[in-house]
C-alpha cells in the first residue's frame, strides 16, 4: 500500500542528505568536543560550523545559539530563565490561550506558584488580538515577559510577530517566540524584529529528533536550565549531541532548496477539493496560514475514527497536536478559536512537506470524498446528521 504522510506538523522524514551528514559522526567521528585530542577538535569544529549556520539562518551570531534537546526545552529555558532573572522586577507573564504545551504548561505550573499569567484571546482567523496585547503591556501590572509563538502548531496561523516585538520594545519588556513551526519557512531576521529569544527544533525540518536551539539576544539577562559542565557557553550543560546538531544543520542548509510555492499550491488544492465536501470548514484564514498546513473540520464526524480510516488507506494526519495525541479531551486551541466540542472533536490537521506530491493530494481527496460520507452514516452524531439533512431539505 502506498503511505501518504500529511503530518509534517508533528514530525518530518529525515532527508537524506541529513542522515548521511550524521553518520560519521556516529562511527569514526564519535569524539566529544570538550576534549582536546584530535578527535575531541573534530567534533568541536563541527559544533562551531553548525552554529554558524544555524545562526546565519537568523542573521543572528554564533555565540547567541544555545543547543539544546528541542523546542519544548528551548520554550521552558526562555521562560524560567526570565522569571529567575528578573523575579525582583515583577511576576506577571502574557502569553495567547492557544500556545504549545511548551509554553501552556509551563505557564500553568508558574501559576500554582503565585505568578500572574495573562492568556491573550485569539480571534476567528487565528491571530492574537494585538489590542488586547497593548492594553495588557499598559496598565499597572508590569509584565517581564510576553511568549507568543509565531505559528500555531494546529491552524497554521501566522502570528504578527514584528508588531508583537513593537509592542514589547515600547513597553521595555521581553519578547520570546516559538518559531518551531515556522523556521525556515518564514524569514526571521533577528537584525530586524525587536525580539529577545527564539525556539526552534529540528525535526520540523527533515532533521533529526531530539536537537534544538534556543537563539538568546546578546545582552539578555540569562540563567542556565541544567546545571553541571561547561558546555554551551555556560548557559546548557550536558554533552553535545553532535550527530543531531550536525543533522540539523545540514537540514538548515538544504532548507533553502524547498520549493516552498509547490508546496502551498499542493495545500490549496487539498483545501479547495476539501470544501467542496458538504459540511466542511476551514479553520482560520487562509490568508494568515503557513504554506503546508489546513486544520479542516468535518461536521458530524469523530475525528479519531476518521484518522484511523484514513490510516487503513495508508493516509497518516492528526487530529491535533501530537504532543497532546494522548488528551481525549478537545483541542485548546480550536476552543479558543470559538469552535463547539463536538466540531474541535471532528477536526483533521493535514501537514505536507517538500516530500508531498500531487498525486499523494489528488489520492487523499478521492478517499476523503468516499470515506466522509460513509463515517457520517454510521457517526455517534447520525441522529444530527439526520436532523440537519431534513432541515436543509
Amino acid at each position: 500500500m502506498n503511505q501518504i504522510y500529511l503530518d509534517n506538523a508533528a514530525t518530518t522524514k529525515p532527508d537524506s542528505q541529513v542522515v548521511q551528514a550524521m553518520l560519521p559522526f556516529f562511527t569514526d567521528e564519535y569524539g566529544n568536543p570538550s576534549s582536546i585530542h584530535s578527535k575531541g577538535r573534530i567534533a568541536k569544529k563541527a559544533l562551531d560550523s553548525a552554529r554558524s549556520i544555524i545562526a546565519n539562518k537568523l542573521n543572528a551570531d554564533s555565540q547567541e545559539i544555545i543547543f539544546c534537546s528541542g523546542g519544548t526545552e528551548a520554550d521552558n529555558h526562555a521562560i524560567l530563565s526570565t522569571i529567575d532573572k528578573l523575579k525582583d522586577k515583577g511576576n506577571h507573564i502574557i502569553t495567547s490561550k492557544f500556545e504549545h504545551p511548551g509554553v501552556l504548561k509551563t505557564c500553568q505550573v508558574l501559576e500554582t506558584k503565585g505568578f500572574k499569567i495573562t492568556y491573550l484571546d485569539i480571534t476567528k482567523e487565528g491571530i492574537i488580538d494585538l489590542n488586547q496585547l497593548e492594553s495588557k503591556l499598559s496598565n499597572n501590572s508590569k509584565p517581564i515577559l510576553v511568549s507568543i509563538m509565531h505559528v500555531n502548531n494546529e491552524l497554521g496561523s501566522i502570528q504578527p510577530i514584528k508588531e508583537i516585538g513593537a509592542l514589547c520594545k515600547k513597553h521595555n519588556v521581553l519578547f520570546h517566540s516559538d518559531c518551531v513551526q515556522s523556521f525556515t519557512k518564514i524569514p526571521l531576521d533577528t537584525k530586524k524584529i525587536n525580539i529577545d529569544m527564539i525556539s526552534i527544533s529540528s525535526h520540523k525540518i527533515h532533521g533529526p529528533k531530539g536537537v534544538g536551539a534556543l537563539w538568546v539576544k546578546k545582552g539578555t539577562l540569562f540563567k542556565p536550565l541544567l546545571s553541571g559542565g561547561s558546555q554551551e557557553s555556560l548557559q546548557r550543560a550536558g554533552t553535545e549531541n553532535i550527530p543531531g546538531i550536525v543533522g540539523f544543520s545540514k537540514a538548515v542548509e538544504i532548507s533553502e532548496n524547498i520549493d516552498l510555492e509547490k508546496i502551498k499550491l499542493l495545500k490549496n488544492k487539498l483545501i479547495d477539493e476539501i470544501l467542496k465536501i458538504p459540511d466542511t470548514h476551514l479553520n482560520g484564514d487562509p490568508k494568515s496560514i503557513l504554506s503546508n498546513f489546513a486544520s479542516i473540520t468535518f461536521k458530524f464526524i469523530e475525528g479519531e475514527s476518521l484518522l484511523m480510516h484514513l490510516d487503513l488507506e495508508g493516509i497518516q494526519v492528526s487530529t491535533g497536536s501530537a504532543c497532546s495525541s494522548l488528551n481525549l479531551q478537545a483541542s485548546h486551541v480550536l476552543l479558543a478559536l470559538g469552535l463547539p466540542h463536538e466540531l474541535c472533536h471532528g477536526t483533521i490537521r493535514f501537514s505536507l512537506s517538500k516530500f508531498t506530491t500531487e498525486e499523494d493530494i489528488n489520492n487523499t481527496i478521492n478517499i476523503l470524498k468516499r470515506v466522509i460520507p460513509e463515517l457520517r452514516k454510521i457517526s455517534p452524531f447520525k441522529k444530527s446528521y439526520d436532523n440537519y439533512e431534513k432541515l436543509k431539505n
